[in-house]
């Protein structure tokens, strides 16, 4: 357990941040994997509707530091190429 003043403060927000850096990660993933899932199913149309809400979760998440511009960049990249190929 942390001594001093800052130390417990700094604890309590790391608690915090995790807890809601994991949300958004999970949402994530989820959102991809639903999509993915669509894929599979050759529900391209559903998977499409999906798209602009995984690049507004990839954005958020980017922005807020939980994962870097690059990382989303090639999420996006992938995401879509991968609903393009199988139309």
């Amino acid at each position: 357990m942390p001594i001093t003043k800052s130390a417990q403060k700094a604890l309590r927000q790391n608690i915090k941040r995790r807890v809601k850096n994991k949300k958004t990660k999970d949402n994530l993933k989820s959102l991809l994997k639903e999509t993915r899932l669509l894929v599979s199913q050759k529900k391209i149309d559903e998977a499409k509707k999906n798209l602009p809400k995984i690049y507004k979760a990839l954005d958020k998440t980017a922005k807020i530091g939980v994962i870097k511009k690059n990382t989303a960049a090639r999420k996006k990249s992938r995401i879509a190429r991968l609903i393009n190929k199988s139309h």
